[in-house]
This record gives structure tokens, C-alpha cells and sequence, in this order.
């Protein structure tokens, strides 16, 4: 399951864990103009781990999910 959520500097996305157990903690991807953010709280501390990766990082992440195991660099006009 997951939320979508529009605000005025980004556009978050809440993805719930409902899996089998043990559960994992929701994560939050926040979409700004310049980076993504990915939030998950760390159940053995409480705190909240924050991961910021830039538009360009984003981009290569989405067409490595759709290729074999290898090395690749996206072709400017594929960015």
C-alpha cells in the first residue's frame, strides 16, 4: 500500500510494508525540484535515517530496475 500527497515544495509518497511478518517501518520518498529524499525510521535507535540522492541518481536507480546485473551509463538524452 502506498499514499501520495502533494505539498507545496514536493510530492511525498508513504510506502507501507504489508507483507508477512516481521513488517519493515514505512518509508517516505519526498520529491523536491532538485533531489529525492528516502526517510525510514531505525527501529533500534528510533531515529530517522534520511538518504538524499540527486535527479540524476533517481533517473539511473529507475532504468536499473529494468536491466540484467552489469555496469551502465545512460546516455544524456536518456536522463
Amino acid at each position: 500500500m502506498f499514499t501520495i500527497e502533494h505539498e507545496f515544495d514536493a510530492t511525498i509518497v508513504t510506502l507501507v510494508d504489508e507483507g508477512e511478518l516481521p513488517l519493515k517501518e514505512d518509508v517516505i520518498v519526498s520529491a523536491f525540484d532538485e533531489c529525492v529524499t528516502l526517510q525510514q525510521v531505525d527501529p533500534r535507535t528510533d531515529q530517522v535515517r534520511t538518504i538524499t540522492l540527486s535527479l540524476a541518481q533517481v533517473h539511473d536507480l529507475a532504468a536499473a530496475l529494468d536491466l540484467p546485473e552489469g555496469a551502465y551509463k545512460l546516455s544524456p538524452d536518456r536522463a
